[in-house]
């Protein structure tokens, strides 16, 4: 992208401070940057941020952050390059989530021509019970946040047509 995700703007405003004004998240907002790219154009609208512990672990390192550092049970992950994330298809996400106390973790998968499905790994809701499983797969090295749908409770649903 030429940059820092997070130094996009978009129509003229720093690109988390559209994302939140697009959303418009009734609860709260968490932040997880990683180290060196702490305090974004736009953070100070969060309710907090979070800095990963260790640089260059990508996307799961993230999840692990944001599952320790929310005070919440249920996390709606929304990634920055995302810009057409709307709140209703969070909450579809955590009604997915909830239909089952078991479910740590939901994502959606869609079909392709070539393949039968295809997970898609963001935006994802996780409980924060599953720190333990997240941390295992860190340190073990298995770092994809799709084939977190190989543990139990995690769960690839068809995305809905709308």
């Amino acid at each position: 992208m030429g940059g820092p995700k997070g130094e996009l703007q978009v129509n003229d405003q720093p690109i988390l401070e559209y994302l939140l004004d697009r959303l418009a998240w009734p609860g709260p907002t968490l932040l997880v940057t990683a180290p060196a790219r702490e305090h974004p154009p736009g953070w100070r609208r969060f309710g907090a941020e979070a800095v990963d512990a260790v640089a260059g672990q990508g996307p799961l390192r993230g999840l692990l952050t944001a599952a320790g550092a929310a005070r919440t049970e249920i996390l709606a992950v929304a990634t920055v390059d995302m810009p057409g994330i709307r709140s209703v298809q969070l909450e579809w996400f955590i009604a997915q989530l909830l239909a089952d106390r078991r479910r740590l973790g939901v994502m959606c998968s869609r079909k392709t021509e070539h393949r039968q499905s295809e997970v898609e790994p963001f935006p994802l809701v996780l409980r924060t019970a599953s720190r333990r499983v997240l941390h295992r797969r860190l340190k073990s090295g298995r770092l994809s946040v799709r084939e977190l749908v190989e543990e139990p409770g995690f769960l690839a649903v068809p995305s809905p047509p709308d």
